[in-house]
């Protein structure tokens, strides 16, 4: 099991209530002519786009605490309530990312799944090696965006920690020894919100790369 972090353990909790009223929910859609395939095409769209509003959290959180580490006089409680808003809202997004990934996860298992099943119900050979070459040909493209997918997602988790870190030292300490303080652990912030950026963007192009595809199989 994936180990719980301050990210990922809502997330669970969150997952497990709803695993049971997938397979209702996919019954459902299917009833009115929306299918799997169509579901994971809007979920992929749907953590891109989480992904991008994660970026702008992140991006915001680094700009108010660049901002608080060069702060010149004025009211440092009021740039530190800015930088825990900051900071809140960019767990709030991650953990969006997260459930987004999740839900696209469980429906391609089920899409794939299905897929499988119905390889079994053709009576003409040649169709049924084309729909298994098309299955497993999806299968590889969608492996390898999840993978883009989490690799991005593993990376908010040490940024998030830093970030709560640096929020709740400032919270006890608020002054401008605390605030020198943590001048040292910036560089480090820096460089894995570059990194974060890096993958997202990738995941990202990913996604869209994915989406074309299934538009242009279906």
């Amino acid at each position: 099991m994936k180990k719980l972090t301050l990210l990922s353990a809502p997330i669970l909790a969150l997952s497990l209530a709803l695993s049971g009223c997938q397979s209702a929910y996919y019954s459902a859609m299917e009833s009115v002519g929306v299918h799997k395939r169509d579901i994971l095409v809007d979920r992929v769209e749907a953590t891109k786009e989480s992904q991008e509003e994660s970026q702008e959290e992140f991006q915001s959180a680094l700009e108010r605490l660049t901002t608080l580490i060069n702060f010149d006089g004025g009211d440092v409680q009021a740039a530190y309530d800015q930088l825990n808003d900051d900071y809140e809202s960019s767990l709030a997004a991650a953990n969006d990312v997260t459930n987004n990934i999740n839900k696209v996860e469980d429906v391609a298992e089920a899409l794939f799944e299905e897929w499988n099943d119905e390889l079994e119900q053709y009576s003409n050979a040649s169709l049924k090696r084309e729909s298994n070459k098309k299955l497993t040909a999806t299968k590889r493209d969608f492996d390898k965006l999840l993978r883009s997918m989490r690799n991005a997602e593993s990376k908010m988790e040490p940024v998030l920690s830093s970030l709560h870190d640096n929020v709740l030292y400032l919270k006890h300490n608020l002054n401008a020894q605390a605030v020198s303080a943590i001048q040292g652990e910036f560089t480090n912030l820096k460089r894995d919100i570059k990194v974060l950026m890096d993958d997202m963007n990738k995941s990202i192009a990913d996604s869209n790369k994915f989406i074309e595809q299934m538009s242009k199989a279906g």
